[in-house]
């Protein structure tokens, strides 16, 4: 069982950066996708960003030119580089993997975006 642990959430101010991390207990460079997903207080589950084993990144419209997703199979970590948050980008971060016919979810990590 693959274990994926969200880590840098916290308290940012509208127009501030955070990085948020997606660690696995083993191995990533079997995902073929894994990604980032996000939950606000009252709303469902939605994607945000997407990135392959081969690099192909994708992002949900609201925060392409602001958000960058990258992996480092040596440290078997995703990562999200958040830049410009608003505070409609509050929300529980959660990272997602899959391969074959497996997919894992992490725990979440609280991003908050207010004065």
């Amino acid at each position: 069982q693959v274990r994926l642990v969200e880590s840098g959430g916290g308290l940012v101010q509208p127009g501030g950066s955070l990085r948020v991390s997606c660690a696995a207990s083993e191995s990533i460079s079997s995902f073929s996708v894994m990604q980032w997903y996000r939950q606000a207080p009252g709303k469902e589950r939605g994607f945000v960003a997407s990135i392959t084993s081969g690099g192909t990144t994708n992002y949900a419209d609201s925060v392409k030119g602001r958000f960058s997703i990258s992996r480092d199979n040596s440290k078997n970590t995703m990562y999200l580089q958040m830049n410009s948050l608003k505070p409609e980008d509050t929300a529980v971060y959660y990272c997602y993997a899959w391969r074959y016919n497996e997919n894992y979810w992490g725990q979440g990590t609280q991003v908050s975006v207010s004065p």
